[in-house]
Parts: C-alpha cells; structure tokens; sequence
C-alpha cells in the first residue's frame, strides 16, 4: 500500500518511535477506529500502513468546544471593532447573504485548518447545518452540529426556528456517521426568548443531545439580562431549564461566585475562549481557579475564524494558560498540563465521547508534532507542545484511526483553498453591495 492509497482508510496501522510519557513508545490502530495497543515495542500485529515518527511527540487530537465553523469565510474582514457593532453592522449584514454553498466551503476551509493544525473534533454552532455536516463528512474529522436558533422574541420567528433546528437535528441523525453527533443551539440570552430557551432546553432532552450556548461573554450581557429578567445569565439559563450536564457554555468571562456554583451544581461545561475574547476586549477572564475549584468542567475553544481569527488549538492552550496566569497574578495557574487537558480530554468528556486520552480502547484520534527546533530539548513534551510550539509543527492528524494528515499533506487541500477563497470574496462583495 502507497502513502497515497493509505489517505481516507480505515485500516490496522502500527505508529512507531514516537514519544509518549516521556518514553518512546509504539501504538496500534487496530482498524476499528480504536486504539489496539500502546507499548515499547508492538511485535503482533497485522497493520497494513507504518508510520515511524521519527522521534515525533505524540498527543490526542485537539478538541476545539466552540466554533462557528464557516465564519471562516469572513477571516480578516472586520477586525478591531466593539463586540455589538462588530455583529450588528458587519457579520450579522454578511451572513444574511450567505448561501448554501457559501456555507459548505466555509466549513471545508474550517475543517482542512483543523486538520493542518492538530484538531480531530470540534463542537460547532451556525446555520445551515446541513451543509456542515457534508464537509464533515468528506473531511473525516469529527464534529457535534448546532443549528444556531435567535428568534429575537418573536414568536413567528421562534417557530420556523424550531421547525428549522428539527429538520437539522434528523437530517444529522439519519447520516448514521459515528463521527457526526447533532445538538441544539440557542445563540444566548438576549437573541432568544423564555420560549426559545425552554422550548431548547426540553427539545435537547428529549433527543439526548448536547445544547450549545454563548453565556456571560460580556459585562453587558449580564446588565441588560438583571434588567430584564431580575437574574444573572446562569440564573436565567436555569429558570429556563438549559443548565445540566449536556449543557456546554462558551465564554463564561462574567461569572460571580453565585453563578459558578449554580454551573457546578448543573455539571455545566465551560468553555474558555480566550483568544476571542482577548481581541474583542471583553475585559475579564473566564474565572478558571473559581471554576476548577468548584469542579467545573473546563474545556477550550477558538470561536470563529473572524473574532480570532484562527482556529488553531495550540495558540490557544498557550494564550489561555497565560491570560490565566497574568489576569490573576499567579503564574502558577494552568500549568501546561492542565491547559493540555482543557484541550483535549475535558472536551471529550463534555461531548460524550471517549477520546483525550492515548491507551487502549479509546477512539484512534491523535496527533504528531515532528521534531523541529522548537522541540529541543525535550525535558517537558506538554511544556514544549503548550508554551513552545504552534498548529502548524503537526506532522500527522489521525481521526477515527484514518490518516487525515501526514507529513503536512492532506489530499485536495490546494483545491479547497482556492475555492473558499473565491467563495469568500464573492460574499464581501454581495454584502456591501449598494
């Protein structure tokens, strides 16, 4: 079998001379989308592809917890602006004009970036999801699909939302791809109504499926929801009934200690966004010490491609354990391996799937980072992956025990490129139209 060949199969494949734990180890892929075996030396196998790694250090996949996949599309088209004039004149004008294909190369660029830079699954909320869900497919990555519900309290608008978010979640359930999960989204407490929430809330527990919120991003958000409700957004979320365990929180910048307790309480997941939040100046950290304290689950996104404007994991392991370190005046917070833990393991346990971790029996989803200067010297591999190197030293991206990625070459990747690039340009250029 060729390197080409070996590109997009499931098949047994042996990884050796890579560095895990601080020893050189060897893992199989047994060909079911697990891991079969991690030891020193493997000598019973039957894989049909080697990889020798060279000294690469190995690591699970990236899970990236909040994305807006397409958004990717608008990278670079407004920048340097206030979160509300941001969306009110500049994303939310350009993506009343996005259309179906618009949306498919969006997710396509959205899906090769993660691929290049070490993401195996990542948690997406946007609209036609549909399409998402077909560049998914085609990308071999895995992903948990929201469509994104704002019915901006009108109640017309509220249901053809939900017929909306119903027909999304039973077109991704009828795909029967293990790597493709559905979930529900309101966006967040001042573009959805009380029956928007509720109705996500019961519809989310019903199908037994994560919902996917934005929540305490800003300083504002929680004025205006204690003006209109008489409550903090977690409390609202609660009345509401979104709090639980399949509920996944992007931001949480503006927690009390109130609010924490009530999302530990609920076994709520946090997502620390720092990157985003950074560059749109929101103006306090997600409260990490509070919330590991209190035994929130924390895990890690990126947002979308035009508030970071990246969607590369290892820049943000390293921008949240030093924001974290920084803000809070302590440099011992979020040390390396816990930023690699918000990265990876704390995802998947938020998304319900057993992957994060390197051993035997969990899903075949990891990652290469090859020997290059910034490795060197290894006395710390999550030390160097978290604090020294970036995306772009992956070397190979395994997902579902499929090669997505080796040696930097993914198939079509030129191709992709120039057309969401095209597709992108044609967008700008219908949005400002006069």
């Amino acid at each position: 079998m060729t390197d080409t060949d070996i590109f997009g199969q499931q098949v047994p494949v042996l990884i050796r001379n890579v560095r895990l734990n601080g020893k050189t180890q060897e893992i199989y892929l047994d060909g079911t989308g697990k891991i079969g075996a991690v030891s020193e030396k493997i000598t019973e196998h039957d894989a049909e592809f080697i990889i020798d790694g060279d000294g690469a250090t190995v690591l699970p996949g990236m899970i990236n917890m909040h994305t807006h996949s397409p958004m990717g599309l608008m990278r670079g088209y407004s920048d340097d602006m206030q979160l509300f004039e941001w969306l009110s004149t500049k994303i939310w004008p350009t993506e009343a004009h996005l259309t179906e294909d618009d949306i498919y190369w969006g997710a396509k660029l959205a899906c090769l970036e993660m691929i290049r830079t070490g993401t195996t699954a990542f948690n997406d909320m946007y609209f036609k999801m549909e399409q998402v869900a077909n560049a998914v497919d085609e990308a071999g990555i895995r992903a948990c699909l929201s469509y994104c519900m704002i019915d901006g309290g009108n109640h017309d608008k509220f249901e053809s939302e939900v017929n909306v978010m119903e027909s999304t979640v039973k077109n991704i359930k009828n795909r029967y791809n293990s790597r493709i999960t559905a979930g529900v989204s309101p966006h967040a407490v001042y573009t959805v109504s009380e029956e928007g929430l509720t109705w996500c809330a019961e519809y989310a527990r019903e199908e037994n499926i994560p919902i996917h919120v934005h929540l305490s991003e800003t300083e504002q958000e929680v004025k205006d929801c204690v003006a209109a409700h008489g409550m903090r957004p977690p409390a609202w979320l609660d009345k509401c009934g979104v709090l639980s365990e399949h509920c996944i929180a992007a931001h949480c910048c503006w927690l009390d200690a109130d609010d924490i307790t009530l999302l530990a309480k609920r076994g709520v997941t946090a997502v620390h966004n720092p990157i985003s939040n950074m560059k749109l100046a929101g103006n306090r950290a997600l409260p990490y010490p509070e919330l590991k304290k209190a035994g929130v689950n924390v895990a890690l996104g990126t947002d979308g491609a035009s508030s970071n404007n990246d969607l590369d994991m290892f820049g943000e392991m390293k921008t949240a354990a030093l924001l974290q370190k920084f803000f809070w005046n302590d440099p011992t917070v979020m040390p390396a391996g816990e930023a690699l833990q918000i990265a990876s393991p704390n995802g998947a346990k938020a998304l319900g799937i057993k992957a994060g971790v390197i051993a035997p029996g969990y899903l075949a989803d990891l990652i290469l980072i090859g020997r290059n200067p910034l490795n060197v010297p290894a006395f710390n591999t999550d030390s160097n992956a978290v604090y020294a190197t970036g995306g772009l030293a992956v070397t190979t991206t395994i997902c579902n025990g499929v090669i997505l990625m080796n040696d930097g070459i993914i198939p079509g990747a030129e191709e992709i490129m120039q057309k969401a690039g095209s597709v992108a340009e044609n967008l700008v250029r219908r949005a400002t139209a006069q």
